[in-house]
């Protein structure tokens, strides 16, 4: 795991001297990614400089130390993340006198041997990387199938710039000219969804594509794996399999993913909330038999709603070497000040507090842990996919106008109110005024404004800026049902742009290592070969993967409502945030003139009354102004 940059500029050509000090001034912007070494490497006659951050993972000694010439000097590497199969691909690779056994010598003498289509079909991790072809002048930028490593690209002028984080970009001065209409989707999802980014002329690579700047300065951009060939090509041949055997299959499936992600000549851990994702990554790591197990949790008993004793239970049965922070308030609120560094592009989900913290202690015992990011996507794990599944058919046959009428009677509920009410209730959902609230507001609409209501943090971002929204193209597969068109969405989306995106910053602002085995492209291709019943079944989610679980976890460890990660944002905002909030959303430079003040503050007004929670969607406008003041 490492950080990447650098550029291309033919106005640069031949000044070697500004090349490599604009390449280390990139790097060294992004240095917490990678503090072990840092590498610049320059071709001075095409204008080019690739920088490398490293964090040291696979061969430690400096036989893997980047940007990486290939044996032959056509090929030259900038890479961030981690290929499984490396020794698999370095058996397939005779002749070469491989300097060291890092993974990066193995894509770099691949692509010379059978080029970078070949190469990229045969790769199984999680990575991102610039690739200079010297012979054809040709920068390749590529990004892992199911965008788990980012990588931001921007053309400003006849130069051309990449990075992991926009940070570098800035670095190497790019202008910071605000993008209004990704504000405005920022508003919608707290996240700007790729291709598009924050400021003028900045984009991402996509998942599973390959951005080319040709020697002409021409821009072009291919996808080598899409998840809508692999959705299709599965909806049209569902598994044919009894239930024991697709337990079977899946088992030997994610069991190898697992085995495969726990490489590393470095310490290496798990993270685990003991539920089904994490604790199924968790029980694979101790059934692999590669040695003791360590797991790492954060509890919050000041939150009211704690994880950890489950988390500790499932490390009891498992036999984890299981490591436990306590969290104050105090110890989470004083992360908030960091955020606006730590995600140099608007972001504002709230569980990138605790995520950043579960990162912070487990980088304190070891640099790569294991987690379940991707569970959710893939087995139909969210709230809304049950709700869909099985409140859709039955809502669809009441008329709309009883459905409005439903929904403006539940809409007057006080979620607090409802959260005193139910919260003593067994088996009652986290949070439950804010879930009722959110079903209120979908009554009365149809499924694809169902979707896009249940994904929206802000439902009208026109009434906070006057500029209309992104359009990131969706087109699911055909005859595809509501729930795989959510879950497909879900996966396009919100797992790289939202998910991904937030692990990614949280562990890498402490330069920690985080591998999701559960998105082994291997694993994406299977799930979506399930038949909905081995999905979702007698109103239980991720019917499949809980089955593998079930195999060395007993269920009255796992099996509880879905909880989530979150923080009491609501009280917080009334109680210690207050100052911290006010200062943002009263401000008289509020917005930079680009956001209405009046909304935002009517909104703030409302929440401090009680009688309505507006937590979600005030976090959105307050990070973007926390962002705004640090790097707008």
């Amino acid at each position: 795991m490492c950080g990447i940059a650098g550029l291309i500029d033919p106005r640069l050509a031949g000044n070697a001297v500004v090349l490599e000090a604009t390449g280390s001034a990139m790097a060294d912007a992004i240095a917490h990614r990678g503090p072990d070494d840092a590498g610049v490497w320059v071709d001075a006659a095409a204008g080019l400089v690739l920088a490398h951050r490293r964090l040291a993972i696979v061969d430690l000694s400096p036989a893997g130390a980047q940007p990486m010439a290939s044996a032959c000097g056509r090929f030259v590497i900038a890479y961030n993340g981690e290929i499984y199969n490396a020794e698999e691909l370095r058996r397939d690779l005779p002749g070469i006198a491989f300097r060291g056994h890092s993974d990066t010598e193995v894509i770099v003498e691949s692509i010379s041997l059978s080029g970078l289509d070949a190469t990229l079909a045969r790769l199984n991790g999680m990575f991102a990387f610039a690739l200079w072809d010297r012979q054809e002048r040709a920068l390749h930028l590529v990004r892992d199938r199911l965008g788990i490593k980012p990588l931001f690209f921007a053309t400003d002028g006849r130069r051309h710039l990449f990075a992991s984080e926009l940070k570098a970009l800035h670095a190497a001065g790019i202008p910071r000219e605000l993008d209004a209409a990704s504000v405005a989707s920022f508003l919608r999802y707290a996240y700007v969804p790729a291709p598009y980014a924050i400021f003028h002329g900045v984009g991402k690579v996509m998942p599973g594509e390959v951005v080319t700047i040709a020697a002409d300065g021409g821009v072009s951009r291919q996808a080598y794996w899409r998840l809508d060939d692999v959705a299709r090509r599965g909806l049209a041949a569902p598994l044919q399999a009894s239930d024991a055997e697709a337990v079977d299959r899946l088992d030997a499936l994610l069991a190898d993913a697992v085995s495969r992600q726990m490489i590393a000549d470095v310490p290496l851990g798990a993270f685990l909330s003991g539920g089904v994702d994490s604790s199924t990554v968790v029980a694979l790591m101790v059934a692999a038999g590669k040695g003791p197990v360590r797991t790492f949790s954060i509890g919050f008993p000041d939150f009211g709603f704690d994880e950890s004793p489950h988390a500790a239970a499932v490390a009891r049965h498992l036999g984890t070497e299981h490591t436990e922070l306590t969290v104050t308030a105090a110890e989470a609120l004083d992360v908030v000040p960091l955020l606006p560094e730590m995600y140099d592009e608007p972001f504002a989900d709230s569980s990138q507090i605790p995520t950043h913290l579960v990162s912070r202690l487990t980088r304190a015992h070891v640099t790569v842990a294991l987690s379940g990011d991707g569970g959710d996507e893939l087995f139909a794990g969210y709230n809304r996919y049950t709700l869909a599944g099985g409140f859709w058919p039955w809502l669809a046959r009441v008329p709309r106008p009883f459905r409005r009428a439903a929904a403006a009677l539940l809409g007057r509920l006080p979620p607090t109110a409802v959260d005193r009410l139910l919260r003593p209730i067994p088996g009652v959902p986290a949070q439950p005024g804010d879930k009722l609230a959110k079903a209120a507001s979908v009554l009365a609409l149809d499924p694809e404004g169902l979707y896009r209501r249940l994904v929206s943090q802000i439902p009208e971002p026109a009434v906070h800026v006057d500029v209309p929204e992104r359009s990131t193209p969706v087109t699911p597969p055909e005859h595809a049902g509501f729930v795989d068109r959510m879950r497909f969405a879900d996966t396009l989306t919100y797992l790289p742009d939202d998910i991904l995106q937030k692990i990614d910053r949280a562990s890498m602002a402490v330069a920690l290592e985080a591998r999701p085995p559960l998105l082994d492209h291997r694993v994406v291709e299977f799930a979506w070969r399930l038949p909905r019943p081995m999905l979702t079944r007698a109103g239980q989610s991720k019917w499949l993967l809980r089955r593998v679980l079930e195999r060395r976890v007993p269920p009255v460890l796992t099996e509880r409502p879905k909880m989530g990660f979150g923080v009491p944002l609501a009280d917080w905002l009334r109680g210690p945030l207050k100052g911290w909030a006010e200062d943002l959303l009263l401000a008289g430079d509020y917005g930079g003139g680009l956001l209405r003040p009046e909304p935002a503050r009517t909104l703030w007004a409302e929440h401090l009354r009680r009688g309505c929670n507006h937590a979600y969607q005030l976090w959105v406008l307050l990070m973007f102004e926390a962002w705004r003041r640090r790097w707008g």
